[in-house]
């Protein structure tokens, strides 16, 4: 297996423990700040990120701004796990090829840009972003007074340890 694909899985593999802890009220919670987001909103956007990649079209081109935004994921668990479940299945049973080109639709703010990548390139992104929304997860985690036994858990692995 690619690393960059068995990198990804790992890291998704968190979603599902984390899920594994709570329950829909903790999942949608809202009420900590300075954002006032909740853990459930993180996990839709991570998960609509990747189902984004694995919907690339016959142009070989990803449109980021594509998302599903289902809010049954934001405030159930059982969505969410199923939504996990979905893309990780779609993701072991890929057989991409890493330094394919793909084209990335995004808007930066500007409106819709086209961006070349590599496969490879967009999913280790993924990976980076990921671990991000999981940092914002961790902070908001601390709010609500639950602590996971994960001290990895946020942290990119290049972060210099203590």
């Amino acid at each position: 297996m690619n690393d960059i694909k068995q990198s990804t899985l790992i890291v998704l593999n968190k979603t599902k423990f984390l899920l594994s802890i709570l329950n829909d009220e903790l999942l949608s919670n809202s009420t900590i700040p300075p954002y006032k987001s909740s853990i459930g909103s993180h996990i839709r956007h991570i998960l609509d990120f990747y189902h984004c990649i694995l919907n690339t079209n016959s142009e070989s081109e990803i449109d980021l701004t594509l998302r599903r935004r289902d809010l049954l994921v934001e405030t159930k668990c059982i969505s969410a796990i199923g939504y996990y479940m979905e893309i990780v299945n779609e993701l072991e049973k890929s057989n991409f090829d890493f330094d394919d080109y793909v084209f990335v639709v995004d808007d930066l703010g500007v409106g819709k840009i086209k961006i070349k990548y590599t496969f490879g390139a967009l999913l280790a992104q993924a990976y980076s972003h990921t671990i991000h929304h999981y940092a914002i997860i961790n902070y908001i985690l601390d709010g609500l007074k639950i602590s996971i036994d994960d001290p990895d858990f946020g942290y990119n692995p290049t972060t210099p340890k203590k």
